[in-house]
Order: C-alpha cells, then structure tokens, then sequence
C-alpha cells in the first residue's frame, strides 16, 4: 500500500495532512486493518484544545476499542460528523473520508518532528 507522501506519521499510526495552520488527522489504513469492521467513532467537540500525545478520539471496531492521540498540538475546529452514522468510512477511505478531526495547529513545526511515508512505511515493516 502506497501511503499518501504529503502526509505525516505517527508510530501509533495516525495521519496528519497540514495545510497552512490546518491540520486534517485520521488514523492510517495499516491502523483500520489492525481495527476491523469500525462501528463507532466517538469525536471530540470542536473548540476541544489538545497537546501532542493527548487523547483526541476514539474508534470502536468488532475486535477492540482503540484511541486515537493528538499527533500535534492545537484545537479542534471541525469534527467529521458524517462517521457517525457511517463509521465504516474509515475501513473503506481512511486517508480520505473517513478523516477524524481539523486541528488548528499551535505549532507548525511539530509536524517537521513526524514520519514522511517512506519512514512509515519502514517503521511499519519492521514491524
């Protein structure tokens, strides 16, 4: 699986996708395989303020409940409401409709300190 190259990484496989201030995250598809079927996702309200490392969401899958953590710090701006009546968005397009949260981003430079694709995808074979 080719990972998106404009994205950054985490190791617990998040997706940051920065545009300006902005920052898009979801989690990555090697995450939503791991998951399975998703059945619920539950998002953070908007004007939620976040550090690097904090619990920002959670996704429920058939085999586990997982959380998702602040790969950057920043506030939340949008939320996808859309996942909540289809959660399974993020098994079927994780890099592209089925994104989490909007983060306005209080340091640009953290994404810098983030995997780019290929480094992920070395992380992600050495298993």
């Amino acid at each position: 699986m080719g990972y998106p190259t404009r994205f950054r990484y985490t190791k617990e496989h998040e997706w940051v996708d920065l545009e300006g201030k902005r920052a898009k995250v979801g989690i990555t598809q090697h995450a939503q395989s791991e998951l399975g079927d998703v059945v619920f996702v539950e998002l953070p309200s908007i004007g939620k303020v976040v550090k690097k490392g904090d619990g920002l969401a959670t996704v429920e899958s058939v085999k586990a409940v997982s959380d998702v953590y602040a790969p950057v710090s920043g506030k939340v701006v949008e939320a996808n409401a859309p996942l909540d009546a289809a959660p399974d968005t993020i098994n079927k397009d994780p890099h592209g409709a089925g994104w989490l949260v909007v983060l306005e981003v209080a340091d640009p430079a953290e994404v810098e300190g983030l995997l780019d694709a290929a480094a992920y995808e070395r992380f992600l074979a050495e298993g």
